[in-house]
């Protein structure tokens, strides 16, 4: 019998110890380490739209945006070491890991940061001086070589599938000269490549117009810019008005509807006239009309709501009587019933605002008559409209920052925000925080978005700084109409 004695074992991972045993006879052990691995995460902050996919080796996880935290689903061996990298961007943002991105497996790790943000662009296209013309191809033919000529005041769309569509302006045709266009694109980011679609490679086009109501491959809209556009439901897209070139070369204000089909490869004219500078035709308030249609102007606002309807308010040209001037009737487009129906605003031209109360919903509130404002469809169907150049409530003509929702439900407007005075300066706060107290300066002739959070933003315009000096501007910002700031 062995005599009892009092030992401590010291146990090292993956060491064979060998004890002596009773009359010196001895016995092997082994000791086993755990197999208990750990995990790898950590915090995101500023993505707000789609998603990121961080990767430690060949482990992988997607972060969507709306998520403050991240874990990967798989575990890591004691020991091993850790690198965090981001494998594929957001496609509108860019996302770095900031802080705690490699080191040791000891522990389960959760202080990896990632921030993700805007501000970097990158050069897709195009060349990289002034003034030049149009690469235009093979029509219907995608090219490396292709390209739009060098422009300002075209209209856009994207359809379902991601891509680009643009459409005349004021630029440059494929030998150099300077002029309006007629002329449609479409890029693809997937090949990134342009393909001329419709229209003509030179300058100062007319209009064939063909039969109203009736495609034809060779129905065309004449050159023109600052038309407004849509696009609906089906992928079909749709054109109201600008300025430029009728059916017989005449040059002014137009209120011709369009559409153009990509599966057919053809233009329809819709509605409006064939003649520049015409009056518009109202009818009755709130009831549609074949004869009903807008007066012929450019730089209107638009939309298109949930059911499809498009709507135009306001813009520069001509009122019930013919008058030139600033608008801030309201219109709605049925495409089922190709009919207008004028829905509110005034028949006549620079007309005043009546704001009511800041937040407050009445049938009397009405935005003054302006152009080259803002707009944007929220998800519930609401229409926004942010500034432009017109009248404020005192009559005073300028740059305006006001803020407006619109109801289609109760057709009436809400005055959310900005001033109800003209040329005034921004209030910028800090940047990257949420402010009631901020604002955008007085300005026109913005770029404006709706993210997928139901968020505004606005780049840009003429208008006024933070110390009320006129000028071009660049500054990005992003309005919360949860939180009203």
């Amino acid at each position: 019998m062995c005599p009892r004695a009092s030992r401590a074992l010291i146990l090292l991972v993956g060491v064979t110890f060998t004890l002596a045993g009773c009359g010196g006879s001895s016995q092997s052990t082994t000791a086993t380490a755990s197999t208990t691995n750990y995990t790898v995460g950590g915090t995101i902050s500023g993505l707000t739209i789609g998603s990121v996919v961080l990767a430690n080796g060949t482990s992988t996880v997607t972060v969507s945006s709306g998520v403050t935290s991240w874990i990967f689903p798989d575990s890591f061996a004691p020991g091993s070491s850790y690198s965090v990298t981001v494998q594929t961007q957001p496609s509108t943002e860019l996302c770095g890991v900031t802080s705690g991105a490699s080191g040791m497996n000891t522990g389960d790790v959760g202080n990896v940061t990632v921030v993700c943000g805007f501000g970097q662009w990158r050069w897709q296209a195009g060349l990289n001086s002034v003034n030049a013309s149009g690469v235009f191809g093979t029509q219907g033919t995608g090219a490396a070589s292709n390209v739009p000529g060098a422009r300002y005041a075209g209209s856009t769309w994207t359809d379902a599938s991601g891509n680009f569509w643009l459409f005349g302006g004021v630029g440059y045709d494929s030998t150099g000269v300077a002029g309006d266009l007629n002329d449609l694109w479409r890029y693809s980011p997937s090949t990134g490549q342009w393909t001329w679609i419709s229209g003509g490679s030179a300058h100062n086009v007319a209009g064939v117009y063909g039969t109203q109501g009736t495609g034809a491959a060779s129905n065309v809209p004449g050159a023109r810019y600052s038309a407004s556009s849509w696009i609906d439901s089906s992928g079909k897209l749709w054109l109201f008005g600008g300025v430029g070139y009728d059916l017989t070369g005449g040059v002014g204000n137009l209120n011709d509807l369009w559409r153009y089909s990509p599966s057919t490869a053809q233009w329809t004219w819709i509605s409006g006239g064939s003649a520049d500078n015409a009056a518009g035709v109202y009818g009755t308030e709130d009831a549609a009309a074949a004869s009903n249609v807008p007066g012929a102007r450019y730089a209107a606002s638009s939309w298109i709501d949930a059911s499809g309807n498009f709507w135009l308010f306001g813009g520069y040209g001509d009122d019930l009587d013919g008058n030139l001037g600033y608008l801030n009737d309201l219109w709605q487009f049925s495409p089922s019933s190709k009919q207008w129906t004028w829905v509110g605003g005034e028949a006549a031209s620079d007309a005043s605002a009546d704001y009511g109360t800041l937040g407050t919903v009445a049938a009397t509130n009405v935005p003054g008559a302006r152009q080259a404002a803002s707009s944007w469809t929220d998800s519930s169907g609401n229409l926004w409209l942010f500034g432009g150049v017109g009248y404020d409530a005192t009559g005073g003509v300028g740059n305006l920052n006001d803020l407006w929702q619109f109801s289609p439900s109760t057709a009436q407007w809400t005055w959310v925000s900005g001033g109800f005075g003209d040329n005034v300066g921004g209030v910028y706060g800090t940047r990257g925080t949420a402010s009631a107290s901020s604002v955008p300066g007085g300005r026109d002739s913005t770029s404006s978005w709706i993210d997928s959070s139901g968020n505004l933003w606005l780049f840009g315009g003429y208008g006024y700084d933070v110390g009320g000096q006129l000028g071009y501007l660049n500054d990005l910002w992003q309005y919360n109409p949860g939180s009203g700031s």
